[in-house]
């Protein structure tokens, strides 16, 4: 399989392809419902006991474990789990554990690929952090109208056996910015569902004001491998500094979408291609999610999967999303739906979300809509002026999106300028931008 437009041999790539490792996440999974409880202890055999007979012996060498590990947080920060464990083992109130698979990117699938297909492994490894912190109670964050996620939990909960664990599944808002971990914590403790500022961290004073584990779906199910299988075997895969595998969501022009998992370290061209290939010719590509960056094709096609390669260009993983853009559509008439898509997300708490960000959508919809020359100038000075000063991210991923569609898509602000319009702006939109009605409760 070729990949059009690629800026190495596409033979090279499938060469590479065929290396790739076999999946651990995703390994033996059906694709037409979940593994069920006994299917899952099947395949990866018993966990180590959670019940309260663990002795304290037994507590260390799985931290230290988890520690040498060095499992990489899969949520879209990368923070080191084994940090956020002792950060909460720390404190000294009984701590709560939140498995967070609300998954408010509206491109990524992964949460929702690890709830359908393998849950057991998610509430594994959230059921060893919990006794690991003395933790009685586990939540489990999914959003609204996601239900077959929270579903698919539920089921799984029910089949397990009981090990002294009150676990809860909670639904919240459906919205952009209610997953991130203090706005989940917000609600859970009786609050909307908006971002608060940090410090006290959610490790300190998270629901209810107790200390509190909170991590992603995929860390969770990464953690349980780990305590069954070691540090050693985590490690045998993936980079020195990035370890293990991660899911990856391809979107957009490629020939097999969706959820896919891939060695830290694999070549983007090679997992494109390892999946299909493109679909059709690419120039650009989204990577990081909606509130990621913006890279010319010829600039990732060679870029290992891993969080440095990416920040050596300016970008990040983030949420494992790699949207890949036809060369047929406008990227500029892309970012302006997303933009204004975002700037809807806001919280409305702050001044960059609630002035900057609706009067960067329209700056890009007037470059758009008719090649307003002064729209470049003034989208990259509000970019400069929103990023870091929200509650949370948001704003700098929208100045993310918009700054580096301003780099990348140069011939298109040429042929805006120019004429108004391109043709690419007659196409049909690429990406997902869902209809959020709801509140924050």
């Amino acid at each position: 399989m070729t990949n059009p437009g690629s800026a190495a041999e596409p033979d090279t790539f499938a060469n590479e392809a065929a290396t790739l490792v076999a999946p651990r996440l995703l390994a033996g999974v059906r694709r037409d419902r979940a593994l069920t409880f006994a299917e899952h202890q099947e395949l990866h055999g018993p966990l180590p006991s959670v019940e309260r007979r663990w002795t304290a012996s037994t507590s260390k060498v799985l931290i230290d474990e988890l520690t040498a590990a060095g499992i990489g947080g899969r949520g879209g920060a990368g923070f080191p789990f084994a940090r956020k464990l002792a950060a909460v083992a720390g404190q000294r109130r009984r701590p709560f554990v939140v498995v967070n698979a609300a998954e408010s990117e509206p491109a990524a699938h992964k949460d929702a690929a690890l709830a359908t297909l393998t849950p057991h492994l998610v509430l594994d490894g959230a059921a060893v952090s919990a006794r690991l912190l003395g933790a009685r109670d586990v939540i489990v964050w999914t959003h609204r109208g996601e239900s077959a996620v929270s579903a698919a939990f539920r089921r799984a909960l029910a089949e397990r056996p009981e090990n002294g664990l009150r676990w809860q599944v909670v639904e919240g808002p459906a919205r952009y910015v209610a997953g991130e971990s203090s706005a989940v914590v917000r609600h859970l403790s009786g609050g909307p569902a908006k971002p608060t500022t940090s410090p006290p961290r959610v490790s300190e004073r998270g629901v209810d004001g107790a200390p509190t584990l909170l991590s992603n779906a995929e860390t969770f199910a990464h953690v349980a491998l780990v305590v069954r299988h070691g540090a050693s075997w985590f490690r045998a895969v993936g980079t020195p500094d990035e370890a293990g595998t991660l899911l990856v969501t391809l979107t957009g022009a490629t020939t097999t979408p969706g959820v896919v998992e891939v060695p830290f370290g694999a070549r983007l061209g090679t997992v494109v291609d390892a999946y299909g290939g493109l679909s059709e010719p690419v120039d650009a590509v989204l990577v990081g999610g909606y509130g990621g960056r913006w890279l010319r094709w010829s600039d990732a096609v060679n870029l290992p999967l891993t969080r440095a390669s990416f920040r050596s260009v300016g970008a990040d993983l983030g949420v494992g999303v790699i949207a890949l853009l036809p060369s047929r559509r406008c990227g500029l008439a892309e970012t302006a739906r997303l933009t204004r898509w975002m700037a809807a997300q806001s919280a409305g708490q702050c001044g960059p979300c609630v002035n900057g960000l609706p009067a960067m959508a329209g700056a890009f919809e007037s470059l758009v809509r008719s090649g307003n020359a002064q729209a470049p100038t003034l989208l990259r000075r509000w970019a400069s002026q929103v990023a870091g000063r929200g509650a949370c991210h948001h704003p700098d991923g929208v100045a993310h999106l918009v700054g580096s569609a301003l780099d990348v898509f140069t011939d298109e602000i040429d042929a805006h300028l120019l004429d108004g319009s391109c043709p690419g702006c007659s196409e049909l939109p690429v990406f997902p931008v869902p209809v959020v009605r709801e509140g924050w409760r």
